[in-house]
């Protein structure tokens, strides 16, 4: 047996051990060539009687297998071929499983790092399954749905037979992963032990098994399990799911959780209860075929395609140094935050938590220190909660966050990330204060939203070493930093920014300077168009909801609110004063700000708040604007009159070389403000929809509403000669 793919030996027991060890690669994927080594594998266990039983690992470094090969599947542009290939991989893993079954051999999946998709697919088919205690590494899950697919290898029906079909519902639909800890009390996995330890325990209680064969009520040969998460509560949700009304109760309730979610613009998710629901209802054989058929339309699916798009934009911004040269990444080894507010206070704690350097955070009183220090220690505390953190390593992370109101402590510091308040003269006075204090290789990196880093950096004495980094709030949940370059930054300064963001754990990008970036403009018309709407009389909660009905998180407006209303017209104040009436912000934006309206912040803005939580809107706030709302637009109008906006500022962000390329724009787009995945971002909204459609729908908007729906010349340009973006 000629193997490329898997190091396999037998031991003198009998008991057979095949690691997976996709050659060439730093982690296992599944795709043809490893699939035929592990059908190889499964032949020679059942020809070879003086093997007992099996056992599969991973001689890769904190890896099982992390899911087909998604390169594999885009490639995969013809439905028909797709179901020939996933035919045979569902007959494999039926044979994997029959090693037990049929044949009295039983198989111990050992787990250590990702399972997941086809690798939680190949773990189920197992007799058993046992993971390291690795709460860090160690994952299992079915993600598929979050590339626009669903678990195409039988996963749809052995998990919900393995865990019930709440759960299998939870993990399937929402792509979400489990640690060990988890997966043990839920009946994922049958044991959990150290890692060092991982192929001994999985030998032993492979041969303990295969010494010790029963008989289930069918006449399979089977092996005995303990099956420890048959809890009370758990044996009382398995005997709803028993009950066909039960059953009726529990898949409507989650379609309806289900549609709440998606909007119903995700087509994998449907498709995978569908699958999971025919299992149950009609049987095992029924739901493989569903699987199969389902699994065969979604892979052709232009969602699918964007999902997966994205899925290949974020692996090459990973690799990507944000220079064209080969300037080296100078070792950040000392970070300083100015500003203990909530973005210096998030940006403090990702450099402790996830980038785990001395940060050194400063600010005008120790009040702010200590608002600082509270955010970093409050998100230490999150990860000891969730038992992400053991409460040691915890404390000497929060020993890496100092604080001070003064400049001490700067001498030795490698980076400082400026978070102080949108405000040029003081962002000029940090850059000076700071260069004063820190030594010739010292970077300044400015946090600023709207302000050109070239304004900040205008009369430093080292100009080459300041940069741009733009972080999202929440900082530590939101996953994009943009990281902003002038023509003097040094290339050195780029390539160590960029490295540094990824340290914390963030997807990051290059732009090149200007007024907003490429974020904050690429959003201003959006959210001015909310103005626009609101002044001719569309209702707030119409805005809202076609917005996330079309694919959103948020609605606009709730996200003014959150943002801030003073601070979006401030913002907008500065694009207007760069870019003119084009980006020219409504006149009822200003009404608001005389009105003392800011929104959640003080509890006075579109919406109502009480204690915080936000309520319905704020009938008000139509008095303040002078309008009545009572214009009905169709959904779908309100839709592109918004939108088309974002899709035509970022081409003038590519046209005037802010963006580096579409793919930058695509993931920034969606890792930033929130556009669609299924989409696939702007470039590829345009790709797939036609650029002359596009320029079609905002010359009309144009004639009716000026000239701030002008399309980008570069739009035009790929609407007549038809070339693609991405």
């Amino acid at each position: 047996m000629k193997l490329t793919h898997i190091q396999f030996d037998v031991d003198a027991d009998g008991v057979a051990t095949a690691l997976l060890d996709k050659e060439g690669e730093s982690f296992n994927s599944l795709g043809p060539d490893l699939a035929a080594d592990v059908f190889a594998v499964i032949e020679r266990v059942e020809q070879d009687d003086d093997i007992k039983a099996l056992v599969i690992g991973s001689a890769k470094k904190d890896n099982f297998l992390s899911g087909a090969d998604i390169r594999w599947l885009q490639s995969l542009n013809d439905a028909d071929t797709a179901l020939g290939l996933l035919s045979q991989a569902h007959e494999g893993f039926m044979r994997l499983e029959k090693l037990a079954t049929e044949h009295g051999k039983p198989v111990v999946a050992a787990i250590h790092g990702a399972c997941v998709g086809g690798g939680m697919e190949l773990a189920l088919a197992c007799s058993l399954r046992i993971a390291s205690k690795d709460e860090q590494k160690t994952q299992l899950g079915q993600p598929e749905v979050q590339i626009g697919l669903i678990p195409g290898a039988g996963g749809t029906q052995r998990l919900p037979r393995l865990i019930g079909v709440a759960a299998a519902l939870d993990l399937i639909l929402t792509g979400r992963s489990v640690r060990p800890r988890r997966a043990l009390k839920m009946g994922l996995i049958d044991e959990a032990c150290p890692q060092e330890v991982l192929l001994d325990v999985a030998r032993k209680r492979a041969l303990e098994a295969a010494d010790t064969p029963t008989e289930d009520e069918e006449g399979d040969k089977t092996i005995g399990r303990i099956r420890s998460f048959l809890s009370p509560s758990h044996l009382q949700q398995l005997a709803l799911e028993e009950n066909p009304v039960g059953r009726r109760v529990l898949f409507s309730k989650a379609e309806e959780k289900m549609l709440e979610t998606t909007k119903g613009n995700y087509p994998a998710p449907p498709a995978a209860l569908r699958a999971i629901k025919a299992g149950v209802e009609q049987g095992v054989e029924v739901g493989y075929e569903v699987e199969l058929e389902e699994f065969k339309n979604l892979i052709v699916s232009p969602e699918a395609k964007a999902l997966m798009s994205i899925f290949f934009a974020t692996q090459e911004l990973k690799r990507d140094t944000g220079v064209d040269s080969d300037a080296a990444v100078v070792p950040v080894r000392k970070t300083a935050v100015l500003g203990g507010g909530l973005m210096g206070g998030g940006i403090a704690a990702v450099n402790t938590v996830k980038a785990k350097v001395p940060t050194r955070i400063k600010e005008i009183d120790e009040a702010g220190v200590g608002r600082g220090l509270a955010y970093v220690s409050k998100l230490i505390s999150k990860q000891v909660k969730r038992r992400r953190l053991k409460p040691s390593p915890a404390a000497q992370l929060m020993h890496l966050a100092t604080g001070t109101t003064d400049w001490s402590g700067f001498g030795n510091v490698d980076l400082v990330i400026e978070a102080v308040f949108e405000d040029l003269d003081l962002k000029r006075s940090m850059v000076e204060q700071v260069e004063a204090v820190t030594g010739d290789k010292t970077i300044f990196a400015s946090n600023a939203s709207s302000i050109p880093i070239t304004a900040i950096a205008e009369g430093a004495g080292r100009p080459q070493n300041i940069i741009g980094m733009h972080y999202f709030s929440p900082v530590e949940k939101m996953p994009l930093l943009e990281v902003i370059v002038t023509e003097q930054t040094d290339d050195w300064v780029t390539a160590t920014a960029v490295a540094f963001g990824k340290r914390q754990g963030k997807t990051v990008i290059v732009v090149n300077d200007g007024t907003g970036f490429y974020m904050n403009r690429s959003i201003a018309p959006y959210m001015n168009e909310v103005g626009w709407l609101l002044e001719d009389g569309v209702p707030v909660e119409d805005i809202d909801r076609a917005m996330v009905d079309w694919g959103f998180p948020v609605g606009p407006i709730q996200l003014t609110d959150e943002v801030g209303i003073d601070v979006s017209a401030k913002v907008g104040r500065v694009m207007t004063d760069a870019f003119g009436d084009r980006l020219a912000t409504p006149p009822g934006f200003e009404k608001l700000i005389a009105d003392g309206r800011k929104g959640r912040k003080n509890e006075s803005g579109f919406y109502l708040y009480e204690g915080g939580e936000r309520k319905g809107v704020d009938p008000t706030v139509y008095e303040v604007l002078g309008v009545t709302p009572e214009t009905k637009l169709e959904r779908a109008e309100i839709q592109d009159r918004l939108a088309l906006h974002i899709v035509n500022e970022a081409a003038r962000c590519l046209e005037d070389g802010i963006l580096r390329s579409a793919r930058d724009g695509d993931i920034g787009a969606i890792f930033g403000i929130g556009f669609p995945p299924f989409l696939g971002g702007p470039f590829s909204y345009v790709d797939r929809v036609g650029a002359g459609a596009v320029v079609e729908k905002l010359d009309r908007f144009a004639e009716v509403h000026g000239d701030r729906y002008a399309p980008a010349e570069i739009l035009r340009q790929h609407a007549v000669d038809g070339r693609s973006f991405r």
